[in-house]
């Protein structure tokens, strides 16, 4: 069991994870926050860092001079704010050259765009004093099978992986794989398609993994399942947590706001294991939250998550192994169920 106290946790969210409520049925719902004021907002719920996407820096298209001064501004306004950067995404699925995937599309012009993308985001890694850089391949798949070869769409992917490796030999690259949405077929679905990826790259070393609870959940996994598994091979480099209510479209609930055992279990595995990298939260506001209550599902998915790790130390490792071994599991999980009921 870890002896991590709960403080070394380092807990993280996106600027996004602040949101107007819009969805694709509806318009925004509440008034748009300034980045500025986001960023006030960290400290106050108890986050030590802050995920971004490239263009939630700087927007993309500009001269590297220009994009090089606003990440500077942004840095320090990091800084001021006693925060970090936990990781640079590019964002390759709202620009018009990825309608048919990045690093998959069928254009070589638009595969250009992507790496070209991907590149800068490396170089404004540097700037923001990050070295992960996070890629969610979310257009990197098809909506019919026949659109595409997927032997070929996965050769670009690693040819893309490698080529990030090469740009920068500090950086590390993380996978962060969904199985669906917005694509209906996605390339590489799952944590252990991309962790496959990992060892045929060119720095294995600097291949790892990000798991969000949802996306598991979206491929019929568990979590901690999914999560233990790439820790066993010191391949899990961060978490993005939240909840899911069945197999639907990614909805972002507050962390085990649905299952709690379930969020039990993904704390316990992080717990045992050690697990050292950030706790990122990716969470939205329920649509009918009102301005004044727009960061409660923040403050809330962390409150859990550390509640949880208080449950997950309380629980009596000598007593789960007696059980374990007599094969009473029927005890096992009374004393379980029990301890997440305060008993």
């Amino acid at each position: 069991m870890s002896t991590k106290a709960k403080g070394q946790y380092r807990f993280t969210f996106g600027p996004w994870n602040i949101a107007r409520g819009s969805d694709p049925f509806g318009p925004p719902v509440r008034d748009e926050i300034a980045f500025a004021d986001k960023l006030a907002t960290y400290k106050a719920l108890g986050f030590d860092g802050v995920q971004m996407h490239d263009d939630d820096v700087v927007p993309y298209g500009g001269t590297w001079h220009e994009t090089e001064q606003g990440a500077k501004r942004v840095k320090k306004m990091l800084d001021d704010h006693g925060l970090f950067c936990e990781f640079i995404a590019p964002r390759l699925w709202e620009d018009p050259h990825t309608i048919d995937g990045g690093f998959t599309s069928n254009s070589a012009e638009d595969r250009k765009y992507a790496l070209d993308r991907s590149r800068r985001a490396v170089d404004l890694a540097q700037v923001m004093d990050t070295k992960d850089i996070v890629l969610w391949l979310a257009r990197e798949g098809t909506y019919i099978r026949e659109a595409k070869c997927p032997i070929t769409a996965s050769q670009r992917i690693l040819e893309a992986v490698d080529m990030l490796l090469d740009h920068d030999r500090r950086i590390r690259v993380l996978g962060e794989m969904k199985p669906n949405e917005p694509m209906d077929h996605a390339y590489m679905p799952t944590p252990g398609h991309f962790l496959a990826l990992c060892y045929k790259s060119k720095d294995p070393v600097r291949c790892g993994i990000l798991i969000e609870s949802a996306h598991s959940i979206l491929a019929g996994n568990d979590p901690s399942d999914d999560m233990a598994y790439t820790l066993w091979h010191n391949k899990l480099w961060s978490v993005h947590l939240n909840d899911q209510n069945g197999l639907k479209y990614d909805q972002d609930k507050t962390f085990g706001s649905v299952d709690l055992r379930r969020a039990f279990n993904t704390v316990w595995v992080l717990e045992r294991a050690g697990y050292d990298g950030c706790v990122g939260l990716d969470v939205k506001a329920m649509r009918t939250t009102t301005a004044e209550h727009q960061t409660k599902h923040l403050a809330n998915s962390r409150e859990i998550f550390l509640r949880l790790v208080d449950v997950c130390r309380s629980v009596d490792a000598a007593l789960v192994e007696q059980l374990r071994q007599q094969r009473d599991y029927e005890e096992l999980e009374r004393y379980i169920i029990g301890k997440l009921m305060g008993r």
